[in-house]
């Protein structure tokens, strides 16, 4: 496989425009990268784009997740990323690396100038919550929005998450209202997407994907709906946050318990084949 990892003005806005173009597909499925040998087997394997996930980019640098890299570190992880592949990167920049809208300006800034073409914005102060308000969050991805047309790509693509089911804010009664109040006003604002984890009920999905102005994006997850199932319910786009990374590392783990406890090497069946994993990145 050969990668182009050229990179320029030109070629972002070409990416931009094909990522939206997919968005408006009746799904779109976006498989999380952590690295670039990651994103560079899922681009192999078929995607059409890539996300990053915040927590598999912090892990793969010995941090835990919940904004423990900066900026720079998100976004020289994120080049490599973009670097790695041909399709399309949408880059996890958590809560935009400070709670003001010129850190989120800053922030999208950086991201545009390694080639992404989407960010994902959400609205925690920090992880487990409280939420920012909605008149502040707005005001953010306002900022988020001027910067991207100012750095040259007014194509950006801004999925606004809310964490409002994820760390269950409020009253359980009163969360889909303000998940839709949210979704209008970050509408408003200039989001393109309003991204969900943690609510997987069918039911609610169905409700919050006919009433959100908003295209609704939703976390899939070992043990819940699969891809049909939460298109069926109007789900646009569907992401598995750290779930490839979760998996790639459990089998880290299984190999090596095996190894020191039997000696066999069982859990390495299936592994990819070395030649194939170098040429990924041979030009």
């Amino acid at each position: 496989m050969s990668v182009d990892t050229s990179f320029s003005s030109e070629t972002a806005m070409e990416k931009a425009r094909l990522f939206r173009a997919l968005s408006a597909e009746s799904v779109l499925v976006l498989p999380n990268a952590w690295d670039a040998a990651s994103a560079a087997v899922i681009a192999a394997a078929g995607a059409t784009a890539i996300a990053t996930t915040s927590g598999g980019v912090s892990w793969a640098q010995g941090r835990a997740d919940g904004q423990q890299l900066s900026r720079s570190e998100m976004a020289e992880a994120a080049r490599r990323i973009v670097e790695a592949v041909s399709v399309p990167v949408t880059v996890d920049v958590e809560g935009g690396y400070g709670p003001a809208g010129a850190d989120v300006a800053a922030t999208v800034r950086a991201m545009v100038e390694v080639g992404a073409v989407g960010i994902n914005l959400e609205d925690s102060t920090a992880v487990g919550g409280p939420l920012f308000e909605v008149a502040e969050q707005s005001t953010r991805l306002r900022a988020a929005r001027e910067a991207a047309a100012a750095a040259g790509l007014a194509d950006l693509f801004i999925n606004a998450r809310t964490d409002v089911f994820l760390f269950g804010i409020g009253a359980p009664e009163d969360r889909m209202g303000d998940v839709l109040a949210r979704a209008a006003a970050y509408a408003e604002a200039g989001a393109d997407g309003i991204f969900v984890p943690g609510l997987l009920d069918l039911d609610l999905l169905a409700t919050l994907c006919a009433r959100s102005p908003l295209p609704v994006n939703a976390m899939a997850m070992a043990g819940g709906p699969g891809v049909t199932e939460l298109a069926q319910a109007g789900v646009r786009r569907i992401t598995l946050g750290t779930g490839l990374a979760q998996a790639a590392y459990a089998t880290v783990r299984r190999a090596t318990v095996e190894l020191l406890g039997t000696g066999d090497l069982t859990a390495l069946n299936g592994s990819l084949d070395f030649s194939e994993l170098n040429l990924l990145f041979h030009g």
